[in-house]
């Protein structure tokens, strides 16, 4: 067991007693920032105690790595420029592959890589074995961009990606990208997928008034959240997997709504995760 990271309450649930049905760990978690080194740790730790508590696949948050940008640009390129991946392979094949086995067979983690000139990629890389995670093919980079991230990172264009396994396919989104339902429908529709996962740093506050009407909220993306997932759910008929950030963002003050959760076909949220602490959450079976 790790010496190191932390000691993260974790949450168990059953969908079934069959056993032979892939079981699923969310991490429902907060990134340090600016501190690579512990997430790194915080990273290991969960990926353990997935392992030992039999998930078959392990999913992080957008950034998790990293941490989320913030508006002091040169101070914000200069710890990035240390977080992208291409600083950490020996990381990820030296201290996170040696954790997978038998049980525990798939790591899906997101963070920046290179990209034009001076902008990152935001990617989510799939990490198994030896499959070679950052070749193209196997890679998804985030399409859609908020503003903030605009500055930091260039498109991922037309990107989508696809995997196979024995019990369905599999397709990616990160974060703003599941507010445009063309790539939703074009995965459902075309890609003939059977499930998504969506990783994300979304945040939860954002204020909405309609004082005529006596309606406000100061969660607005919140509240999005959960719509969203319900509704791209039952409109497509796909289950949602859906990993998000939590907590606030030490240096812009941020604050991500977790509810790390899985949607069913019908949009019937069938179980979410904390929105205000850090949570692993493991569905079995």
């Amino acid at each position: 067991m790790s010496e190191s990271g932390k000691n993260y309450h974790v949450s168990e649930r059953f969908y079934s007693d069959v056993e032979s049905n892939p079981s699923v760990g969310l991490a429902n978690i907060q990134a340090a920032v600016p501190d690579i080194e512990a997430n790194k740790d915080n990273i290991l730790r969960a990926v353990e105690i997935f392992r030992d508590k039999k998930a078959k696949v392990a999913i992080f948050p957008e950034f998790s790595l990293s941490g989320y940008f913030w508006d002091d640009e040169t101070a914000c390129r200069r710890y990035m420029d240390q977080a992208v991946i291409e600083n950490h392979t020996n990381w990820i094949e030296n201290s996170l592959k040696p954790l997978l086995n038998d049980e525990l067979r798939v790591v899906i983690l997101n963070n920046l890589e290179r990209g034009p000139g001076d902008k990152y990629f935001n990617s989510t890389f799939v990490i198994s074995g030896d499959h070679d995670y950052l070749k193209e093919e196997n890679k998804y980079t985030k399409t859609f961009l908020p503003t903030l991230e605009k500055v930091y990172t260039e498109s991922g264009k037309d990107d989508r990606l696809v995997l196979e396994a024995k019990f369905g396919r599999t397709g990616f989104t990160i974060c703003y990208d599941f507010m445009f339902s063309q790539l939703l429908l074009e995965y459902s529709a075309l890609d003939n997928v059977d499930a998504i996962i969506q990783l994300a740093s979304w945040r939860s506050m954002a204020r909405r008034e309609y004082p005529r009407m006596n309606v406000k909220t100061d969660v607005y993306y919140g509240y999005l959240w959960d719509l969203m997932m319900a509704s791209t759910a039952a409109s497509h008929q796909i289950w949602v997997i859906a990993c998000n950030a939590v907590g606030r963002h030490a240096i812009s003050g941020a604050e991500f709504w977790g509810g790390s959760g899985i949607w069913a076909p019908s949009g019937l949220p069938l179980v979410q995760a904390s929105r205000i602490s850090e949570e692993l959450l493991i569905v079995h079976n």
